[in-house]
């Protein structure tokens, strides 16, 4: 059980920190797809924009290294939840919105397996977080 946490640890966090890294230096184009849901002001729009690709390559790095694996896990699921509720409200509302998970590349639009893609995800993160830390974590060196 050990290695499977480690593996799906792995696969989100480098998930997580190639979906960030796709969006650095892209703030204008990510914060177009974010209007583009019709949810924020759009006061929040653009600093939503800035913050979330080194919050998500963060968010990655803690996961691939085992470090606060727990509250990284939870935080990534509740994130994740977020997302799929988000695509899942354009996906209801009729809203052609680009996802633009992946950097300004990515025209992706809202629809149902999205939302079921992400939530599948959140629940990865909830058994990782369940499960933590996993085999070489550093959380294992860090504890008494």
């Amino acid at each position: 059980m050990r290695f499977a946490v480690f593996a799906g640890r792995l696969a989100l966090g480098m998930l997580l920190i190639v979906a960030g890294g796709a969006k650095v230096g892209h703030a204008p184009d990510l914060a177009a797809a974010v209007a583009g849901f019709r949810l924020l002001p759009a006061w929040a729009v653009a600093p939503l924009a800035l913050v979330l690709p080194f919050f998500e390559i963060l968010l990655g790095g803690y996961l691939v290294a085992g470090l606060f694996t727990r509250v990284a896990a939870w935080v990534a699921s509740i994130q994740l939840l977020g997302y799929a509720a988000v695509i899942a409200w354009a996906v209801l509302h009729g809203i052609p919105a680009s996802c633009g998970c992946f950097g300004p590349s990515d025209r992706a639009t809202a629809d149902w397996p999205h939302v079921a893609f992400d939530a599948m995800l959140a629940v990865l993160a909830a058994a990782i977080a369940w499960r933590a830390p996993g085999a070489l974590a550093v959380d294992e060196r860090l504890a008494p």
